[in-house]
């Protein structure tokens, strides 16, 4: 089936938290929902904008909804959870959130429309700006310059020893580096990183696997682009060593958290009231 409208994922989403335990990070919200309709994975990677799927842009417009009717929370750390009255709602009807949260004035008209025309609010297009701008900045590195980049976002996290190897015939692995764990214990990882325009195939992460094994503890797999609904199952498939992977989302976000080439400038509002009765005793 194609990607429902926005406020048909209402339900879903719903459904989808409490399986996941009444909350859940957006990934996971994706899989489980993804699921739940019998998603294809041609629906799920569809691409809407930069690195968005149409699939998560809509989902993300349903949270939104379902935040601003109350039922569901979000924290900094982008775990999503449902509210006291998300947790006593098993259904909604769809017409009634969209017209509620009009009515109550939390969306405007205008942005109803937006939503509905699959077109971003100026809020969200701020948002996106900035992500889609360091994105096609990545994309334009040369792909060693990207290698080191990786490796310096790799030292800031608290990597030691990291290498960047990129020879021909190393079966994908651009580099490798130990992480310490609470000072005692040490794990070799060995890193791969991509510049990829769409998502990574299952058969990349197999052959990434294939290639770390015997080599080190653990296998880290970073990309500009996206993971294939596949691509993440056989990351964590059982009797396989487990891989990390971090997206092109993931990516610019530390970038921004650890200021690597995206500079953050905080604003400071000026709040004015004016005292009427200050006015008046004078």
């Amino acid at each position: 089936m194609a990607v429902p409208k926005y406020y048909e994922l209402f339900n879903p989403l719903l459904q989808a938290l409490r399986e996941l335990g009444g909350s859940a990070s957006i990934p996971e919200q994706e899989e489980a929902v993804a699921r739940l309709l019998s998603l294809s994975e041609d629906d799920v990677n569809e691409i809407h904008r930069g690195n968005r799927t149409k699939f998560g842009y809509k989902l993300g417009w349903a949270r939104t909804y379902l935040k601003r009717y109350g039922l569901l929370e979000n924290s900094d750390r982008g775990v999503w959870a449902l509210t006291e009255d998300g947790t006593s709602v098993d259904r909604v009807v769809p017409e009634e959130v969209v017209r509620m949260v009009q009515q109550q004035g939390r969306v405007a008209r205008e942005e109803l429309a937006e939503a509905e025309a699959e077109q971003e609010t100026p809020e969200m297009v701020a948002e996106l700006r900035w992500q889609d701008a360091a994105l096609q900045a990545l994309r334009e590195m040369a792909p060693d310059a990207f290698e080191r980049l990786c490796q310096r976002l790799l030292r800031e996290s608290g990597f030691i020893q990291v290498e960047v190897t990129g020879r021909s015939g190393d079966g994908g692995i651009d580099g490798k580096g130990v992480v310490k764990l609470g000072g005692i214990l040490s794990f070799h990882v060995s890193f791969q990183c991509k510049r990829y325009q769409g998502s990574v195939s299952s058969g990349a992460i197999r052959d990434f696997r294939g290639a770390m094994v015997g080599r080190a503890d653990k296998g880290l797999f970073i990309t500009t682009g996206t993971f294939t609904r596949d691509a993440r199952a056989e990351a964590q498939r059982d009797g396989a060593p487990p891989l990390d992977m971090i997206d092109g989302d993931e990516l610019v976000v530390m970038l921004k958290d650890l200021r690597l080439g995206i500079d953050v400038r905080s604003r400071t509002v000026e709040e004015v009231s004016v005292n009427r009765e200050w006015f008046q005793k004078i």
